[in-house]
């Protein structure tokens, strides 16, 4: 060995044991790339221990190269030596081990700088070319590295640096905002005609700088690419963070990606750019997530319908794909959360039409028609649920018709769901409210008896007989024959089908009473017989029924006198203890009852109360028929205009049966009595007591707004006025609503408050009237803008005065100044209420204003004469006086002639009249002339 080489051979020993954990060349690629370099490693053989380290390397390594300059293996060493310090760099970045906070790579730097220079036509500078432009990067030296990149994919064009090195310009260049020379670095990459590694990186990163460049539709297509390479994944169901097999790198750089895709629709068309770029079936897989994203921005965004319009343009454009109800829910979900419920109801009523059981998407796509039942059926209730509120508060006929639609709907969709018992026993409700009681009776019976066993099925019964008997109300001869038939067929069926049910009883005893009506004493008795055998037995009231219906046909027969009579026969043989006694008593009540309601019948008034009212004195005992005869007997009563004793039965019915469901008429017959008693106050706390207690929020509105009329009507004195005011104030508070009625309360309350003294109460109600008028919008009525107007015109009044108050006097120029203004001020307070157009207040408006005009000119006339005068000065500042007060009396004229010609119009009040009086005392030779209206009928004659 020459003695040139014997130091580098001692040197190389050290750097391998130095570099025996280091990435290594290997055989045919001794020039990895960064990214393979990081994962290999080499084996070496073992030899005797050497200790070093990377510094010893490095040193020997530079002691080698001073002392052999000419050395064959310099090339070599000065490589290796440059790739040492490049490690010792990364290593102390990597661990924070760096004296001033970042690595130093200048050493690195310097050495391949060096060794291009000794060796600029060496084979393999392109890996130093490419390792020199890495540690410049790393050193802070952006655009020296990417000169050097410049001239490694320039002069090294089959480099196997290439991909890498272009890719690097890109993020370089991007950096340094330079994008369109970034996205052609991007370019080169994506240009080999195969895919490295870097290919799925440089197309995101391409389109992002096709992005800055605003090249929103090319960068959308490197957007799409890269969404493609994922394509296989992302047609699952589910969000982004939950699709599998994606690592979080992996997650991330679709998750930005999406949203830079859709940042740029949402800067194009929106959801209508999408189409243009879904040209395939890879991109079709995912195209539901594109508008799905899109849509999820605009809600970021706060653009609500933008957002609902995305998700529903998918659904439109694709109705059978089997992600379109997922984002039609989508809709829903977006008008509901953000307080668009008419929308949202469109939306669900759409989304039933699209998914429904007669759709077409049901054929075309049944997994996805399966996925979407549960909310179908969700809205097909929530569609149903909403009209038949809708319905309850409008008592509209279109709402009850389009609740039945969607109740229909629901029922023929999922005839066997655990829901549809429950679904078609709404809809029979629905059906009774709307009064369409045939059709409810028919919906009862199927909700009760076509049904497995749920828990309206017997209220569904029940309601059946009810709806039944609703019909009979309104019917009348065979038709009112048959549908008692049907009804009693009902109702054996209820208590065949529900013998337990607590209403069986009652039920069986009301067939029985009904067949001895339709004259079917067989199956009346049959019936009857039912009821005994009951098990657990008959309430007493159903037993004395059927005691009577076997016992007595007497009662059946209509003969109730003698039924009284045989009931206290029966009665005299029953043992006081026997619990027969009690509904024994209760029949001779009724047979006493009957008496009297078949003398109301034959319209003898007078013997039917005696009858009521014996009932009592017979029956002392009755719970159930006293308290009916006692109220039937005040109800007489007021047939029979007595409405002093009506008041005391009904007085006294109310204290005795506190818990009697007459109680809920009480206070409205009361109310009559007290009215053609003129007891306002009691009638109205009558009609405040129904307005407390009523359910039906109509009628508990208009009962309030009655007992306030009432307090109103009985307002003799200041504690009456206080209730009125209370009455109405109450109203105000339960029922702002409709605006019409709210000024009218707020209207009485003014004129309460002005008999009671209390301007500044009236003046602010008045406020509050003249402003809910002008901003009541669709909502106002001529009957509001009358409260409005006069309202306004009330208001106008105290400007007025104000005006009035000021007199013309010393000192007269400061007063006079002001007592125009406050006459400016007037004015225009009445031209308001004249605005309206309301013709008693626009005649009102018209005379106040022209009365302004005439007393400002009087005014003037009438002022206070400056002081030290002569008689020539008097005289003439007497004359400027009147000619200025002139124009301010033609004024008043000219205001109170366009009052009067208003007569043309047939407009004649007691404005226009005052009117007619003024002209006659400011132009009395027009119009002071007295009628002759008998010299004018003499002269045609």
């Amino acid at each position: 060995m020459s003695f040139a080489l014997r130091p580098l051979a001692a040197l190389m020993l050290a750097g391998l044991a130095a570099c025996a954990s280091k990435p290594k060349s290997y055989p045919g690629d001794d020039e990895p790339t960064l990214a393979s370099l990081a994962g290999r490693t080499v084996e070496v053989p073992k030899d005797r221990e050497i200790v070093a380290d990377e510094a010893q390397t490095i040193a020997a390594y530079r002691r080698f190269l001073e002392v052999a300059p000419k050395a064959p293996q310099r090339a070599e060493a000065m490589r290796r030596l440059g790739d040492l310090e490049m490690d010792i760099a990364d290593q102390r970045a990597a661990t924070g081990e760096t004296a001033g906070g970042n690595p130093d790579y200048r050493a690195a730097v310097k050495r391949y700088e060096d060794f291009l220079k000794a060796y600029p036509d060496d084979r393999g500078n392109d890996r130093i070319h490419y390792q020199l432009a890495r540690a410049q990067e790393q050193a802070g030296e952006l655009e020296t590295s990417l000169k050097t990149l410049d001239h490694l994919v320039a002069n090294y064009p089959n480099t196997l640096y290439r991909d890498e090195a272009n890719f690097r310009r890109g993020e370089l260049l991007f950096s340094l905002k330079d994008y369109a020379r970034a996205e052609q670095a991007y370019a080169s990459v994506l240009a080999t005609p195969y895919r490295s590694e870097f290919n799925e990186r440089a197309l995101y990163m391409q389109g992002w700088s096709r992005f800055k460049q605003g090249k929103l539709e090319e960068a959308l297509q490197s957007f799409f690419g890269v969404l493609d390479a994922r394509a296989l994944g992302l047609g699952a169901e589910g969000s982004l963070e939950t699709l599998p097999g994606l690592t979080r790198a992996d997650r991330e750089l679709l998750e930005d990606t999406f949203r830079v895709t859709s940042i740029s629709l949402a800067n194009l068309q929106g959801a209508q750019s999408i189409p243009a770029y879904i040209d395939d079936p890879k991109r079709r897989s995912y195209e539901y997530r594109v508008y799905e994203q899109l849509g999820e921005l605009y809600l970021k965004q706060e653009r609500v319908k933008d957002a609902a319009d995305t998700f529903g343009a998918f659904a439109r454009l694709h109705p059978l794909d089997g992600q379109a109800p997922q984002l039609q829910a989508r809709v829903i979900e977006i008008y509901q959360d953000n307080g668009f419920p008419a929308l949202a109801l469109d939306a669900k009523k759409d989304y039933v039409s699209r998914y429904g059981a007669d759709s077409e998407f049901r054929l075309a796509n049944p997994p996805g028609w399966a996925k979407a039942q549960p909310l179908v059926k969700t809205h097909l209730t929530e569609l149903a649920r909403h009209y038949h509120a809708s319905a309850q508060k409008s008592k509209a006929s279109a709402d009850y018709q389009e609740a039945v639609k969607w109740y229909r709907a629901y029922i023929a969709a999922y005839p066997d769901d655990p829901e549809t018992a429950q679904n078609n026993f709404l809809l029979a409700e629905l059906l009774y409210e709307d009064k369409r009681l045939a059709e409810a009776a028919v919906e009862y019976e199927k909700v009760a008896y076509r049904y497995p066993d749920h828990a309206k099925a017997a209220d569904a019964g029940y309601a059946a007989l009810l709806a039944y008997a609703g019909q009979e109300k309104a019917a009348q001869g065979e038709q009112l024959a048959a549908l008692q038939r049907d009804g009693v067929d009902s109702a054996l069926r209820f208590a065949k089908t529900f013998p337990k049910d607590a209403r069986t009883g009652t039920v069986l005893t009301n067939a029985s009473e009904k067949l001895f009506a339709l004259r079917d004493p067989e199956r009346a008795e049959s019936v009857a017989q039912q009821v005994l055998r009951l098990d657990p037995p008959a309430a007493p009231a159903q037993r004395r029924v059927a005691w009577t219906v076997v016992s007595h046909s007497a009662f059946d027969k209509g003969r109730f006198d003698e039924a009284e009579k045989g009931y206290r026969e029966v009665l005299a043989l029953v043992p006081e203890k026997d619990p027969a006694r009690g509904e024994l008593v209760e029949r001779l009540a009724a047979a006493v009852y009957k008496q009297g309601e078949k003398a109301r019948a034959a319209g003898d008034n007078a013997a039917a109360i005696g009858h009521f009212n014996r009932v009592a004195a017979v029956a002392p005992a009755s719970t159930t028929v006293r308290a009916t005869a006692q109220y039937d007997a005040a109800a007489a009563m007021l047939a029979m205009q007595d409405w002093e004793g009506a008041s005391r039965s009904l007085e006294d019915f109310r204290s005795r049966f506190p818990n009697h469901p007459l109680q809920a008429e009480v206070g409205n017959k009361l109310a009559l009595a007290y009215l053609e008693r003129k007891q306002w106050a009691q009638a109205a706390g009558e009609f405040e007591r129904v307005a407390a207690t009523s359910k039906d929020p109509n009628v508990a509105r208009e009962a309030q707004w009655q007992a306030a009329e009432l307090h109103e009507k009985g307002a003799d004195n200041r504690l009456a006025r206080a209730n009125a005011a209370k009455a109405y104030e109450r109203y105000l508070r339960q029922y702002p609503q409709p605006l019409e009625r709210n000024l009218e309360a707020r209207a009485r309350l003014a004129k309460i408050a002005h008999a009671d003294g209390d301007l500044r109460r009236e003046t602010a109600l008045l406020k509050e009237i003249q402003q809910a008028d002008l901003t009541g919008g669709s909502a106002r009525s001529d009957r509001t803008r009358y409260l409005g107007a006069s309202a306004t015109l009330a208001l106008a009044e105290p400007a007025a005065a104000e005006y009035r108050r000021v007199a013309l006097v010393e000192p007269l120029a400061r007063n006079l100044k002001t007592k125009k203004a406050k006459m400016e001020t007037a004015l225009k307070a009445y031209a308001a209420a004249a605005d309206y157009g309301v013709a008693d207040v626009v005649t009102a408006s018209t005379f106040h204003i022209a009365a302004l005009y005439q007393d400002f000119g009087q005014a003037m006339l009438k002022s206070e004469r400056p002081k030290k005068l002569s008689k020539a000065e008097r005289e003439q500042y007497d004359v400027l006086l009147e000619e200025q007060a002139f124009p301010f009396e033609e004024k008043a004229i000219e205001l109170h002639e366009t009052n009067t010609k208003r007569t043309s119009q047939g407009i004649y009040d007691k404005w226009v009249k005052q009117s007619f009086e003024a002209l006659a005392k400011l132009r009395p030779v027009r119009y002071g002339k007295a009628e002759r209206a008998e010299g004018v009928v003499d002269a045609i004659r």
